[in-house]
C-alpha cells in the first residue's frame, strides 16, 4: 500500500525584524509553551501527512547559519530561505526554492505558532476543491470607524466581515502568477490572498481557530500559553 501523495508544500514566514516585542531576540525565536515560537509550527506541519517540504524564510543573518532546535524535525523535508525586504518577497523566494512536486502552497505566519492540523486540513481540502482559501474567524465585536483624533464616525456592518489568520492555500500556478503581477506593478501586501484577489480569481474563507493568535508584542506570549493551557 502507498502513502498519501505528498503534494503540499508549506512556506512559513519568519523572516520579521520583530520591532514590536521588547529585548534583542527576534520574535519568532522566542519560547512560547516550552519551545521556540518557530518551532511549534514547523512541527505542526511536518506532522500533516501530505505534507511534502516545509520552508522556513528567515532573515538573512540566520538562514546561513539557523539556530539548532530548527532541525528537531524532518531534515529531509526542511529548506531554509532568505527573507526579503518585504513579506510578499519572501514569500516569494520560498516559492522559488519549493520542490517542483509541491503543487498546492500552503503559506504560514511563524508569529500564529499554535496552528492544528483541522485548520490546516479545511485550508488543504479548499485547495483540493479548486478555490483558493484563507482560515479566518467571523467579526463578532461591533466595529467602529475612529478619526486620528480618536473621534467615533460611524458604526461598520459586521455581518460579512471576517478577520483573517494564516494558514492560506492556494495552487502552486495561481500564487506563482499573483506574485508575478505584484512584482510587475510593484505592489506589496501583507496577506498573500490579497495578491490572488487582484487576479480576479475567488478566494474562500475557510473556519480558523481562536488558538491561531498572532503573537504580536509581548503579552501576547502569555495569552499563547494560556491558550495551549486550555487544551492540554
Amino acid at each position: 500500500m502507498t502513502g498519501p501523495s505528498r503534494d503540499v508544500g508549506v512556506i512559513i514566514v519568519a523572516a520579521g525584524a520583530s520591532s514590536r516585542v521588547a529585548g534583542d531576540e527576534l520574535k519568532q525565536f522566542s519560547w512560547v509553551a516550552g519551545k521556540p515560537m518557530l518551532l511549534h509550527s514547523l512541527q505542526t506541519f511536518m506532522a500533516q501527512p501530505d505534507v511534502g517540504t516545509v520552508v522556513c524564510v528567515l532573515p538573512q543573518r540566520y538562514a546561513g547559519d539557523p539556530p539548532p532546535w530548527i532541525f528537531q524535525c524532518d531534515v529531509d523535508r526542511l529548506l531554509i530561505s532568505v527573507g526579503g525586504r518585504t513579506r510578499s518577497e519572501s514569500v516569494a523566494n520560498g516559492l522559488d526554492d519549493l520542490p517542483d512536486e509541491a503543487q498546492i502552497v500552503v503559506v504560514h505566519d511563524a508569529a500564529r505558532p499554535l496552528v492544528d492540523a483541522a485548520t490546516i486540513g479545511r485550508v488543504v481540502d479548499a485547495v483540493r476543491a479548486g478555490t483558493s482559501a484563507v482560515a479566518g474567524l467571523r467579526v463578532v465585536d461591533t466595529l467602529k470607524r475612529v478619526n486620528d483624533n480618536g473621534d467615533v464616525e460611524s458604526t461598520v456592518p459586521r455581518l460579512h466581515l471576517w478577520r483573517a489568520q494564516t494558514p492560506q492555500g492556494f495552487t502552486r500556478q495561481v500564487l506563482v502568477d499573483a506574485h508575478r503581477r505584484a512584482r510587475a506593478e510593484h505592489i506589496s501586501a501583507t496577506d498573500d490572498a490579497a495578491l490572488v484577489e487582484r487576479l480576479g480569481l475567488p478566494v474562500r474563507m475557510v473556519r480558523g481557530s481562536e488558538r491561531a493568535l498572532k503573537v504580536t508584542e509581548s503579552a501576547d506570549f502569555a495569552r499563547a500559553e494560556a491558550m495551549l493551557g486550555l487544551t492540554e
